[in-house]
């Protein structure tokens, strides 16, 4: 009689050679061992395959999956697509799980039939694998999932839920044609179902690698899918989403302005801080960060010194 795995941890990996080791030991070491591990290979011209192969011949629990390149979207699709568990684990191949990460959300899942989403605080580490100071506590800024969703990505990154698999049947696959925020889409969808509960452990259960490469310099991209989701989940609940819209947009101009402000570019920062003054200047004296945004705008030489010495000129690690 063949079991079922309770989790299917899906990983993605594009040229993470350097970095997948990291993450597949960390699921070796889960207190919880009742899982299956699919890494989808998504077209990798480095030697992430290799590094992969020794997990796959000594671990049955280790699969692994190629294909050609096709995005992040994709290769979570591709291989959420093979797993038999009955939760869905996201893991991306540079990222890092605390030992105790599947337990704690396999234990929330199996006690609160309402919870679909179980996700936790984490925290930023370097390229090198070294602690940053860059906290993500995730707790949500309104009691409304969606509309918390839509100001702030309260998960905070792709490697940190753990779902109900019958919710991406449900609500269907990662979208495909957005190049970024089609983790907070997905979530937006499931958050408009109005069903299903969102639960939040405390404490650091993941860790998520800040990296050079990071997609989020391409700032242009990152606004236009933003918008594009936000404006999705406006069409589908018009009533309840259009008071916030202006709050939705500050929020997405304030976090703009902390890629700009990070990437070097202090104009464009000035601009989307004035945006966000606009849409809805109260984020800037009821949330810290955004506070922490404005006054680091305005004092931009002294604050890219200090985001460059956080995070090594590495990708957006802000929410």
């Amino acid at each position: 009689m063949v079991i079922s795995p309770k989790v299917s941890v899906i990983v993605p990996a594009y040229n993470v050679c350097s970095y997948i080791k990291d993450a597949l030991v960390s699921l070796e070491c889960q207190s919880f061992q009742n899982f299956e591990v699919i890494i989808v290979d998504d077209g990798s011209y480095d030697r992430t395959a290799e590094v992969v192969q020794p997990y796959v011949e000594s671990d049955s629990r280790f699969k692994l999956l190629q294909k050609q390149n096709a995005g992040l979207s994709s290769a979570r699709n591709y291989g959420i697509r093979h797993a038999c568990g009955e939760y869905i684990a996201l893991l991306d191949g540079d990222d890092v799980y605390h030992p105790d990460k599947l337990a704690n959300h396999v234990a929330q899942l199996d006690i609160a039939p309402e919870v679909g989403v179980s996700y936790s605080a984490s925290r930023a580490i370097r390229d090198d694998g070294s602690p940053t100071l860059v906290y993500l506590s995730g707790k949500p800024i309104n009691s409304d999932p969606l509309l918390a969703l839509l100001c702030k990505n309260f998960v905070g990154h792709g490697s940190n839920a753990v779902f109900r698999r019958c919710l991406y049947d449900e609500v269907g696959e990662f979208d495909e044609e957005l190049r970024s925020c089609e983790d907070l889409d997905f979530w937006l969808r499931v958050a408009g179902t109005r069903r299903w509960q969102f639960y939040r452990e405390p404490r650091v259960l993941c860790y998520y690698r800040v990296r050079p490469s990071g997609l989020s310099f391409n700032v242009a991209q990152m606004q236009h899918c933003c918008e594009q989701v936000i404006q999705r989940a406006y069409h589908c609940s018009p009533e309840l989403v259009e008071p916030i819209l202006p709050t939705a947009y500050a929020y997405m101009y304030r976090y703009l302005a902390r890629l700009c402000l990070q990437g070097g570019n202090t104009e464009q920062a000035c601009d989307f801080v004035n945006q966000a003054l606009v849409a809805d200047s109260s984020i800037f004296y009821t949330d810290l960060r955004s506070l922490l945004t404005l006054i680091s705008v305005r004092l931009a030489p002294l604050a890219q010194l200090v985001i460059g010495r956080m995070l090594g000129k590495a990708k957006s690690a802000f929410d």
